[in-house]
């Protein structure tokens, strides 16, 4: 997902700067390159993980999606009228300063922080997966310990994009990660025609409901629409800023469709053998097959650095004294790529990583917050309204707490039986 617009602001003290630049306050950017950048915000490796979403609940968890959706666009415009309450907001983390106070600008900026670090350790899981099912016999031996071909790969991958992380100017990658809408068109589009053309069809019936698998179903689905720390770049950017809503619609339908039509053809295809990464299904043997392998492998490598810039800004905000100092930034970057290496290692479970962020992480920071600051701001106005944001944050808190305890149930019950 993906939320490439974050590297547009910083997670940091030091927000007033940009409240004060007259650049930043003035919007250019027209309708249609602010809907194609939200719409890249929301299109991202979500799209690879809805078959298993839809395959963990049943064929009525679809519905979820929706539900999701629905509620994730609500509080996108419960964004813009707390942007619209307050002209001197300019950044998610001045919402929640605005309504609770630094207190409120900690708490935004740490569950930020927590899921990009995720979900970027998340892209390490993928690539290795999806590498080792591509090259299974790979083998690696260091000083006697040997290291199977996922874990090998891992090293590599990161190995591959840590001096992208270091770099001083990310504008460069920007423009890669523009390419994010393309690649989730030619990842459906190609798992389609291994469905139709490469003799796979799509006659698989699946469950109607499963139950114990509605808490992953919905946190998966969270999990695809969390963009909404990039809201407020693209409501400052947009030259018509009454416009926004409509984007915004326009934004979620178009992802609604394209994730529901990935999930629908894709439990189709595989049934409830769908893994948690729709790709490492596909027979490798196929062009197909392969342009779907490798457009998911490079797309997550140009938003790496992207999306870790944020993480490392405010984990080098610690060090004042230091955080200017060449060496000092090479080292904490270093250092996180490091411990996501360790993490993609230890715990190499996409599916249920991806779950205990969209359940924890997503859904609070995209739909609980949100909510909860606009009640705040509006106050004693917020009058017949009041019923249904109460209502969303209850549902999204439910999600939060249920899918957080299965995810985490199935996170240590997996690394319990891989070691």
């Amino acid at each position: 997902m993906e939320r490439d617009m974050m590297i547009n602001y910083p997670l940091l003290e030091n927000q007033s700067e940009a409240n004060n630049n007259d650049n930043y306050k003035q919007g250019h950017t027209s309708f249609f390159k602010t809907f194609f950048n939200g719409l890249n915000a929301l299109s991202g490796v979500g799209i690879l993980s809805v078959p298993y979403a839809l395959a963990s609940g049943g064929w009525l968890s679809l519905l979820l999606i929706f539900t999701v959706a629905l509620a994730a666009f609500y509080a996108g415009l419960l964004i813009k009228r707390c942007m619209e309450a307050d002209s001197t907001i300019r950044s998610y983390p001045d919402i929640g300063e605005r309504a609770f106070g630094n207190s409120g600008r900690r708490v935004v900026s740490i569950f930020m922080c927590t899921e990009l670090y995720l979900v970027v350790t998340g892209f390490l899981i993928l690539e290795g997966d999806n590498l080792n099912n591509l090259f299974p016999n790979l083998e690696l031996e260091v000083y006697g310990v040997t290291f199977g071909g996922r874990d090998t790969f891992v090293v590599i991958v990161a190995l591959v994009i840590l001096p992208t992380v270091l770099l001083d100017n990310l504008s460069i990658l920007s423009y890669f990660s523009a390419t994010g809408v393309l690649a989730s068109l030619v990842i459906l589009a190609s798992i389609l025609w291994v469905g139709a053309f490469e003799g796979i069809g799509f006659s698989s019936k699946g469950d109607l409901i499963k139950w114990s698998g509605i808490p992953t179903a919905v946190s998966l689905y969270g999990f695809c629409y969390c963009a909404h720390p990039v809201f407020p770049t693209l409501f400052n950017s947009m030259k018509q800023k009454h416009h926004f809503s409509r984007m915004l619609l326009f934004c979620f339908l178009s992802s609604t469709i394209t994730y529901a039509t990935m999930a629908i053809f894709g439990y189709l295809m595989f049934g409830p053998k769908v893994n948690s990464q729709i790709t490492l299904n596909l027979p490798t043997n196929k062009l197909s097959s392969k342009v779907a392998i490798y457009t998911t492998l490079i797309n997550p490598l140009s938003k790496y650095a992207l999306m870790l810039e944020p993480v490392a800004s405010a984990a080098e905000s610690w060090f004042p004294d230091y955080r200017k100092k060449r060496h000092f930034r090479i080292f904490i970057r270093t250092a996180l790529v490091s411990t996501q290496v360790v993490v993609a290692i230890v715990v190499p479970f996409f599916g249920s990583l991806m779950s205990l962020v969209g359940a924890f992480l997503s859904v609070t920071a995209s739909i609980s917050l949100p909510c909860l600051c606009y009640l705040k701001i509006s106050g004693d106005s917020l009058r017949s309204e009041k019923v249904l944001v109460v209502g969303t944050i209850v549902i999204s808190l439910l999600i939060a707490i249920f899918g957080t305890y299965t995810s985490l149930v199935e996170l240590v019950q997996g690394t319990v039986l891989r070691y």
